[in-house]
């Protein structure tokens, strides 16, 4: 085969690849969730599979892979074909994962394709019932006078809420332990039986269960007070800088072409942006998003900064 001919077969390869149809008739849309079923990332994800389904001809499923601080679930979407039909639908951690892990496993924006946001979205800290304070002003008091004997879940090491918790030990001095976890939803058995008694959780089950009277939110890690909540203070209120809005988002796997991208987009966007889902979000303390691409990739820059020097500050490194 002459050069000529190879680099025709590519061209006309790729030209293939460009021009394939969204989505592949027969082929189900798979979203990965690296967590377990029950947290804030799989309610989402299953919310707006559901309207998605309700477009003819559109079949999307939702797969829970969680585990490795979420290094497993993204490693399916990384290794997957650039057509569209393997998304993943995470948290901030996917663009501090490269900051705290040690090689790092990815790139986000080289190894990943960034398509939209399904919320904007922060955590919630949260306390056990049973807990003998009512504010952040009191945890800190009564963890400087029984050090160690408080500690904290994360959804996983390195995660948000992980942290988070952190950053609180540091600017509070005080000595409270981390219990790493593979999701939010395993992390919030735990709290709920009080086996843990602080949680920095996503804001749709920590407000639930602040409504059925198993725990006490204490602040809210962001800059700003949600809208659902309005009585709830900051973090930064109650004197410490911690925490951030962030986004839970749509990813897909490296080489999706623009064509691609936009028509993904589109049936996401549709289905953020129905009021069934839009209600359901703020409900959970998350305003819905549905941002464009480039609007996508700009913010996840701009945080995975932030997230870069609260992980230098604190100086977490994972070892692989």
């Amino acid at each position: 085969m002459t050069r000529v001919t190879v680099m025709f077969c590519a061209l006309a390869f790729a030209c293939a690849a460009q021009s394939q149809p969204f989505p592949i008739p027969g082929k189900p849309i798979r979203i990965i969730v690296p967590f377990p079923p029950g947290g804030q990332t799989d309610i989402q994800a299953r919310a707006i599979a559901q309207k998605v389904n309700e477009t003819p001809g559109m079949q999307v499923i939702v797969e829970n892979k969680p585990g490795a601080s979420t290094v497993i679930g993204a490693r399916e979407v990384q290794k997957a074909a650039p057509d569209g039909h393997t998304l993943f639908y995470t948290i901030a951690t996917h663009v501090q994962i490269p900051h705290l892990f040690r090689p790092a496993p990815w790139d986000a924006f080289r190894d990943f394709t960034p398509i939209t946001a399904g919320a904007k979205s922060a955590t919630v800290l949260t306390a056990h019932v049973s807990a003998p304070f009512n504010d952040v002003k009191g945890l800190v008091a009564y963890a400087k006078a029984n050090p160690g004997k408080l500690n904290f879940a994360s959804f996983s090491p390195g995660s948000t809420s992980h942290l988070n918790g952190e950053r609180l030990k540091r600017q509070a001095g005080i000595d409270i332990v981390h219990v790493p976890y593979k999701g939010s939803g395993d992390a919030m058995k735990d709290h709920l039986s009080g086996v843990v008694q602080l949680f920095f959780d996503g804001p749709t089950t920590a407000l639930s269960n602040s409504r059925s009277g198993r725990v006490k939110m204490l602040a809210h890690a962001a800059e700003t007070r949600m809208a659902s909540v309005p009585d709830l203070p900051t973090m930064r209120e109650a004197g410490y800088d911690v925490g951030y809005w962030g986004y839970l988002w749509f990813w897909g796997p490296a080489g999706m072409s623009a064509q691609t991208v936009d028509a993904v987009y589109q049936h996401l966007a549709k289905a953020i942006k129905h009021p069934d889902v839009v209600k359901l979000f703020a409900d959970g303390g998350s305003e819905a998003s549905g941002m464009p691409p480039a609007e996508m990739a700009k913010a996840a820059r701009e945080l995975s900064d932030r997230w870069g020097e609260v992980i230098r500050e604190v100086g977490i490194k994972i070892d692989q």
